[in-house]
């Protein structure tokens, strides 16, 4: 069923979500549930969606993006690289994109995430995988293990002291953060 998905202010965004404890019949529910609303997603279109953006405190979430396609429950970071320095011959960082999420719709901000993260998780049958996703893919995957742990990007954004813009017909703006 496709679920409304939570906006930013709403105070379950912000908590800590619970572990599952069996991949049942509810949990399979929450994960057909996250499937429909992400692919509804066209407008801004999203790469992933946790299980806390539909309102559910549990600790699923999913990721598809160009054949990437994973549900992960209970994820664990095994290892996790440092974050790359800035390449001085093009004066940016290689890992840094313009991240943002279905919560906060319309607003970017360039973060640096680690390039490579292995997991440790479950999938949508109860099987227990270990796993490396590295560049596009590790960035979509800390960004949902964030909501999982009830943070946003913004938050990374305020850490790094960096710049929050909103997209409004085709015009960058940009926001304050306090």
């Amino acid at each position: 069923m496709v679920r409304k998905i939570l906006q930013s202010g709403n105070p379950i965004l912000r908590a800590k979500s619970k572990p599952v404890t069996k991949v049942d019949k509810k949990t399979l529910e929450v994960i057909k549930d996250l499937k429909d609303t992400l692919k509804t997603q066209k407008i801004p279109e999203g790469v992933g969606l946790a299980a806390p953006q539909i309102g559910k405190n549990v600790r699923i979430f999913l990721a598809d993006y160009k054949g990437f396609e994973r549900v992960v429950i209970n994820p664990e970071i095994v290892s996790i690289s440092k974050k790359k320095v800035a390449n001085k011959e093009k004066g940016k960082n290689k890992n840094e994109i313009l991240e943002g999420c279905l919560s906060l719709p319309f607003y970017y901000g360039p973060l640096t995430r680690a390039n490579k993260v292995t997991l440790k998780y479950l999938n949508e049958k109860g099987e227990e995988i270990k796993e490396d996703f590295t560049d596009f893919n590790a960035q979509i995957v800390l960004h949902e293990i964030d909501h999982l742990d009830g943070i946003l990007f913004v938050d990374r954004l305020l850490e790094d002291k960096r710049t929050l813009y909103k997209v409004e017909n085709d015009e960058w703006e940009e926001v304050e953060l306090i």
